[in-house]
């Protein structure tokens, strides 16, 4: 007989057997039963994870396709540069990803009418259907994923979590103002990475 599938959190698994000692200075390990940030990693991660291996096993398109195709599926025509902007891809694995799906007839690419300079990916008919019948697999795995909350919690969640991505500039910033106050040469090397 299988197993269930745990449902602690990893960070309750990680938890020490016994409370330690309260501490009078600065923490020196992350609480990871309330650090945001590895909530998101977690979900995200499996999220991924398991969605890949659906999509894959059902259509033969990974998890990078099928975010590529809702992309396209709303806005006809867009460029890697744009794809990078709205996501957070790198351009090195948009690019990978547009050459497969443009030789699996999912996608053609061109030049943009407007700028010669810049190439556009569009959505073709054969790149729509795959993406409606992946559709309904990705909307089942929300509608699992948020069925322990009630309507009113579901917009709230929607509402926070669209604040937060409004607000990644601000970590960014906040990120490179630690930087340059302790660790001038990380600072440098990150300002030349990002203009490169």
């Amino acid at each position: 007989m299988p197993r269930a599938a745990s449902t602690k959190s990893p960070a309750s698994a990680l938890a020490p057997a016994r409370k330690a000692a309260p501490r009078t200075g600065p923490p020196t390990v992350v609480d990871l039963q309330q650090y945001a940030p590895a909530y998101f990693t977690w979900i995200a991660n499996k999220l991924s994870s398991g969605a890949s291996q659906a999509y894959l096993a059902a259509f033969d398109v990974g998890i990078e396709t099928w975010r590529l195709l809702v992309l396209l599926a709303i806005e006809p025509s867009m460029s890697a540069q744009r794809i990078c902007k709205v996501i957070g891809m790198d351009k090195a694995s948009v690019s990978r990803a547009f050459k497969s799906m443009q030789a699996r007839g999912l996608i053609t690419i061109a030049l943009d009418a407007q700028d010669g300079r810049l190439r556009v990916a569009s959505i073709t008919p054969q790149g729509r259907e795959t993406h409606d019948r992946i559709l309904a697999i990705a909307l089942e795995r929300e509608r699992a994923l948020l069925s322990v909350l009630s309507p009113q919690e579901r917009a709230t969640l929607v509402s926070l979590l669209r604040r937060l991505h409004d607000n990644l500039p601000a970590v960014e910033a906040a990120t490179a103002r630690y930087l340059s106050l302790h660790y001038p040469h990380a600072a440098r090397r990150r300002r030349k990475s990002t203009e490169e």
